[in-house]
C-alpha cells in the first residue's frame, strides 16, 4: 500500500478501495496537452481518484 506524505506538516495517509478493499496504487494520468497529473488507482476495479493534497499542495508518494 502506497504512502502519501505531506511535505510541510508531516501528515500522511494510506488509502484503499472502499468496493474492493484493496490498496490503492500510486499512478499518473497523462492530460491531452501532455502533463502528468499524480493519481491513486485501485488494481481490481480499476477506479481512479485525485491523489491526496494537504497544506494546499499534492502529497508526496512513497512507494
Amino acid at each position: 500500500m502506497v504512502t502519501y506524505t505531506c511535505e510541510k506538516c508531516d501528515m500522511a495517509v494510506k488509502a484503499s478501495c472502499a468496493n474492493c478493499d484493496v490498496p490503492l496504487k500510486n499512478d499518473y494520468l497523462k492530460l491531452d496537452d501532455g502533463s502528468e497529473v499524480q493519481i491513486s488507482i485501485c488494481p481490481s476495479c480499476e477506479g481512479k481518484i485525485k491523489s491526496p493534497q494537504c497544506c494546499g499542495q499534492d502529497m508526496n508518494c512513497a512507494m
